[in-house]
This record gives C-alpha cells, sequence and structure tokens, in this order.
C-alpha cells in the first residue's frame, strides 16, 4: 500500500468515527468491489477491506538483517505425552535450579521422552545428550547448516555443530579411543581456547597409556587452562609433572610441607599423614591453591609412596577442609586405581568421612555410585547429602533400598512434626528420591509421607508423582 492509499485510508477512517458515508473517499478498485449494493452494504464492505489492509498491508517489513532459521530438530526420543505435561511443569516449576530442572529432564528421558520446546529448552551442555540437536539449533545462525548423520571424520568435522560434535567424539571415545584421539588431535589446535579445552575434556573417556605422547605435546598450548587440564589427564596415566614443578621448590615440595608424616602401628609400623596445623588464613588459602594445582602422583612421589599407599595412609577426620581438598585432588588427577580405592575405604569406613565419596563421584562406575547413595539412606542424619550428589543414573532405587536404615522413619518423624526448618530439609530429600527411585518406589514412598502426614498435593511429591505417571502411561502404551 503506498502513501497515498494510506492517506486515503486515514481519511475514511475519520469518516466513519464521524458517522459519516465513505463511498465516495474509497479508491476507485474499492469501489468496483463494494459498487451494486445497498449504501449500507457499501460501507460494510468497504470496512471489511479497510480491516484486511490494516491487519496485512500494513503489517511492518521485516528487516534485511533478518535470518531465516531451520526448524527445530526432531530428537531420536518422542515427546512426553499431552497429559503428562501438566505434571512435568509442576515438578519443573517447583525445581529450585537449573540442576534440579535438569535432573527432572533426565528422568524423563531415562523413560524413554523428551520435553516440549515450550516447557523446556537445554540451556548448557550438562543436559541429557538426546537434547544436542537443540543445544546446537540454539546456538545456530546459519540456517543453511545441518549437523551430517553420518560419522565424524576430519572431512565432515565443520559440518557438525559443537555439541554434536563432543557427543559424537565422546562416543567415539568409548568404542573407538585412537580414531577420536586422532581427529581432536588433527583439528583441535584449529579451535578457540574454550573449544579446544572441551574437546581435550572428552579424552578422559577410554583414557589409556596410548594417549600420553598427545598430552604431552600440549605442554605447548598456548591455553594454561589447557595445559593444566592435559596435566591432570597425565598424571590420572601415573605420569609426572615436569621436572620444573616436582623439584625442591616446585608446588609439590611446597604443598608436601603442609602435610606431617607420622608412624602407627607397634609391631608393624607404617607411615600415616595428617594435615599439619595451619597459623594463619593466609596458609589456608595457599594450601587450597597448591591442592587445586597439584597433582596427586607428585604429591605422592614427594613422601617416596605411590598414591594408593598415599590414599590409604591419610588420616580422615584431622582436618575436615583438608579432607575435602584430598578427596578434590584424588577426583581430579588421581589414577583409576587410586580412585576407587579411596571410594571403597572410605564406603567400607562409614560414618560422616564416606560422605567425601561425594566429590569422587563423577570418577566412579555405576556399582559404586549406587553403594554410595545406599550408604547415606542407612543413616538419616546424612540425608541431604543426597542432594549434592552428582552423576547419579535416574530411576534404580528399589523400595528395599529405602527399609534397609533409617530414611522411612526419619522421613515420617519430620513430617509429623513441627519443625518447619526440617519440613523444608524433607521437600528437598523427597524431590532427590523422586529422581532416584523406580516408578514402584515413588509410587509406594507417596502413599508413605501422605500417610504420615503431608499434603496429597504438596509441591514436594511432584517428582514422584511423575515419577509415577510415566510409568503408569508406559504400562498402557504396552497393553
Amino acid at each position: 500500500m503506498n502513501e497515498s492509499e494510506q492517506t486515503g485510508l486515514a481519511t475514511m477512517r475519520d469518516c466513519w468515527i464521524t458517522g459519516g458515508a465513505t463511498f465516495d473517499l474509497a479508491p476507485t478498485a474499492w469501489k468496483t468491489i463494494a459498487g451494486g449494493a445497498s449504501p449500507d452494504e457499501q460501507e460494510r464492505r468497504l470496512l471489511a477491506i479497510a480491516a484486511q489492509a490494516l491487519d496485512v498491508a500494513l503489517r511492518p517489513a521485516a528487516p534485511k538483517t533478518l535470518k531465516r532459521r531451520p526448524p527445530l530438530p526432531r530428537l531420536a526420543l518422542p515427546m512426553l505425552p499431552e497429559r503428562l505435561r501438566p505434571l512435568l511443569r509442576a515438578a519443573l516449576k517447583h525445581a529450585a535450579d537449573a540442576r534440579r530442572k535438569t535432573r527432572v529432564v533426565t528422568l524423563v528421558a531415562s523413560r524413554g521422552f523428551v520435553l516440549h520446546p515450550m516447557d523446556w529448552m537445554p540451556s548448557d551442555q550438562n543436559s541429557p545428550d538426546v537434547y544436542a540437536a537443540w543445544i546446537d539449533w540454539q546456538a545456530s545462525f546459519d540456517g543453511e547448516r545441518h549437523a551430517p548423520l553420518e560419522k565424524l571424520t576430519a572431512e565432515n568435522w565443520d559440518e557438525f555443530y559443537p555439541a554434536a560434535r563432543r557427543m559424537a567424539l565422546a562416543d567415539m571415545r568409548r568404542s573407538e579411543p585412537a580414531s577420536a584421539r586422532m581427529l581432536v588431535e588433527a583439528k583441535a589446535s584449529g579451535e578457540p581456547a574454550e573449544v579446544r579445552l572441551a574437546l581435550i575434556e572428552l579424552m578422559r573417556f577410554g583414557l589409556n597409556p596410548e594417549d600420553a605422547p598427545f598430552l604431552k605435546s600440549l605442554s605447548a598450548d598456548r591455553s594454561g587452562k589447557v595445559r593444566e587440564l592435559a596435566g591432570r589427564l597425565l598424571a590420572r596415566l601415573g605420569e609426572h609433572g615436569h621436572s620444573s614443578e616436582g623439584g625442591a621448590d616446585g608446588p609439590a615440595a611446597e604443598l608436601a610441607a603442609f602435610i606431617s608424616e607420622g608412624k602407627s602401628g607397634f609391631i608393624r609400623r607404617r607411615s600415616i599423614y595428617t594435615p599439619a596445623k595451619l597459623k594463619s588464613p593466609a596458609q589456608e588459602k595457599r594450601r587450597a591453591e597448591l591442592f587445586e594445582t597439584c597433582n596427586l602422583v607428585d604429591l605422592a612421589a614427594r613422601f617416596g609412596t605411590t598414591e594408593p599407599e598415599f590414599i590409604g595412609a591419610w588420616q580422615f577426620g584431622a582436618d575436615h577442609n583438608a579432607d575435602i581438598l584430598i578427596a578434590q585432588m584424588v577426583a581430579a588427577s588421581g589414577s583409576d586405581a587410586a580412585v576407587t580405592h579411596l571410594a571403597d575405604t572410605l564406603v567400607a569406613d562409614g560414618g560422616k568421612p564416606a560422605l567425601f565419596v561425594l566429590h569422587l563421584m563423577p570418577r566412579l562406575d555405576s556399582r559404586r555410585k549406587r553403594a554410595v547413595v545406599r550408604l547415606i539412606l542407612k543413616d538419616s542424619k546424612y540425608l541431604g547429602a543426597l542432594n549434592v550428589a552428582e552423576g547419579i543414573e535416574a530411576s534404580w532405587l528399589e523400595w528395599g533400598d529405602l527399609t534397609n536404615g533409617q530414611t522411612l522413619l526419619a522421613l515420617r518423624s519430620a513430617v509429623a512434626g513441627n519443625d518447619d526448618a526440617v519440613k523444608r530439609g524433607v521437600d528437598d530429600i523427597l524431590e532427590s528420591l523422586g529422581f532416584l527411585a523406580t516408578a514402584t518406589t515413588a509410587a509406594k514412598l507417596i502413599d508413605e509421607v501422605v500417610a504420615a502426614g503431608i499434603p496429597p498435593a504438596a509441591p514436594s511429591l511432584n517428582v514422584l508423582r511423575l515419577n509415577a505417571a510415566l510409568a503408569e502411561h508406559q504400562s498402557r502404551t504396552d497393553t
């Protein structure tokens, strides 16, 4: 619509406002459509044409810089059934942060469904792998580029979006670690530092001695974070740091000065290691920095011992902060043997020190992770630890795991009590159990806490209700 037509339309509008007839003011083409009818019908036809013109012809044109994006990719799993979406939205709304929302999403994915994009969209790489295509779709501004379905190779490297590429490389590291390493070795150097770091981090899957030469070559990388990560991965393979780092004045030697070596036993003497008493907050800060930057293999070497021997002789309970630091060091740079040795030792000893295993969770296999959760459930004093446990799979906790300890008794007592702070803690625990439980366990647990006095519609039961409802849907579709 040109400027004269817009002016004429404005004049017709003013005429209608004052109650006049507008046929004589209408454009010639409009008169042709409205002519041959009664005066009232003419006005009605002109009004209909004017309304259409205002709604369509006068819409602002899209800016030339606007790019058309491809449709949202279809994911490998079916969408969550419509009737379950209200339960899902309630669970997501009650989740306090992004980590807990991701737990809800992971629970649904474990039952074979993905969420509707209007209910949730992934915001980071911590989402289940099935959402990689959506992560890339959000990061993409090139509507003509599509991630291929074929296997990742050096030739089609640039055709993959970052999330899809990372997922393909992670899968390849599990099945063909050498091929994946050669791909990273060939392509990572041409990527920005942040992308290089994410690619090198994937080397943790299937890490083996054949990766050592490539990881050593990264000591010359221009990114300090990449060099540090490569050093940690080498330490997991038992490789010591550079001579400058392990010398008499290196960080490992400085850290060793914060640790006291003693002897234990009357007949069979053995070494024990305890944190030295600190004299100032500055020393505590420096000790934390050294634990973060040093590798376990180098620290053990300062005492002339091996990783398993060193952590086996560490005296947990003497200094809580130092215990956390040593557990984090083992998780970051310890060998697989050291990690499993520490985890098994702490779980076997039980009690509060066993909670330090939570820092090792990303490095543990499924069996050991489940053992940690079952240990926590046996003692009601440590139930809150479930809320910070990372890397645990969903939908495996059986009813027997809950009844084999104090968990149910503690939950019933807290629900029936009058302590608001305790009840808020119960809300968090029920949310965590809703993620861990099987559908049968979730349904039974709802009945238990409702019988104890919690309202049936309480938001803290949202994840449990969703869990149970997912199983109901699956049983209906199977029959």
